[in-house]
């Protein structure tokens, strides 16, 4: 691991496999780090450099001066990869808004991302969990972020997963360690606005998003678990219609994060499109 100074910020990271192979960059969700994609590096990084970001106010980095959006965001990887001096076409994936985030670098800087692969993406319907749309609430969603400690956490952690017995006790202390982070809550809570509201998450930015990618001929994987509490896999028909060019898949008794429930399947889905496509 290490922090890199990134727009006056401080932005944590975790590189490996050779710099010189072409890169893999993976991008976590709302509220979480870049532990969340930990079992793929080493499914990759014997033939890619394997690059997994806390993206910027989350995980354990600092925020950007500005108020937090997926555009922020996108510009904070994208700024992130120039100060590791990666600067070549990325294979891009994202899991729940780091799917958003991962679309809008794709929207605005396509130059810079060889293949999409979104994973129990955000943006392809209003449904989500209730956690969610309640942090939406004034003045609830704030004091629900700060109540993040041993009691709660667990409870957090099991809506994440089928298999419960990923919810160890060294996940269960690092959301605890995360949600102490001075940018925590109000980054969480400025891209939860941004994202939605009470009623679910708004059509309005999902409509713009995928209007800007719908010529976009990316090769892309669209993956979900079947068993998601936060993003239900009904959305993925919504994705295949924004991406009717994807290749797509559905795990069975999976939750909301494929690459840590199924991470050998997971990869052995992904190499094939990965190696068909030069960088």
């Amino acid at each position: 691991m290490k922090t890199l100074l990134v727009r006056g910020a401080g932005i944590r990271v975790h590189e490996t496999g050779d710099p010189a192979a072409p890169p893999v960059v993976l991008l976590h969700g709302i509220g979480r780090s870049l532990e969340d994609w930990a079992p793929q590096h080493s499914r990759f990084d014997t033939d890619y450099r394997v690059i997994s970001i806390d993206m910027p106010g989350f995980g354990l980095s600092q925020r950007m001066p500005a108020p937090t959006s997926l555009a922020v965001l996108a510009d904070g990887v994208s700024a992130t990869l120039d100060a590791l001096g990666e600067t070549r076409p990325a294979h891009l994936m994202g899991n729940s808004l780091g799917g958003a985030v991962a679309m809008t670098m794709l929207a605005g800087t396509p130059e810079r991302v060889a293949t999409l692969t979104l994973v129990n993406s955000a943006g392809f319907g209003k449904e989500v969990t209730w956690t969610l749309r309640l942090l939406a609430v004034p003045g609830l969603g704030r004091q629900m972020l700060r109540r993040i400690d041993a009691r709660t956490a667990p409870r957090v952690e099991r809506t994440l997963f089928r298999d419960r017995a990923l919810v160890t006790p060294e996940r269960v202390a690092m959301a605890i360690r995360i949600a102490q982070q001075p940018d925590f809550a109000p980054v969480y809570l400025e891209i939860a606005k941004e994202l939605g509201g009470f009623r679910g998450i708004a059509p309005g930015w999902r409509t713009a998003l995928l209007a800007s990618l719908a010529a976009s001929t990316t090769p892309t994987m669209l993956i979900w678990g079947d068993r998601d509490m936060i993003l239900p896999s009904t959305h993925l028909a919504a994705a295949r219609a924004a991406f009717p060019h994807a290749r797509a898949h559905l795990f069975p008794n999976t939750g909301h994060m494929p690459q840590l429930e199924q991470p050998d399947e997971f990869a052995g889905l992904l190499r094939p499109m990965l190696a068909e496509v030069a960088v």
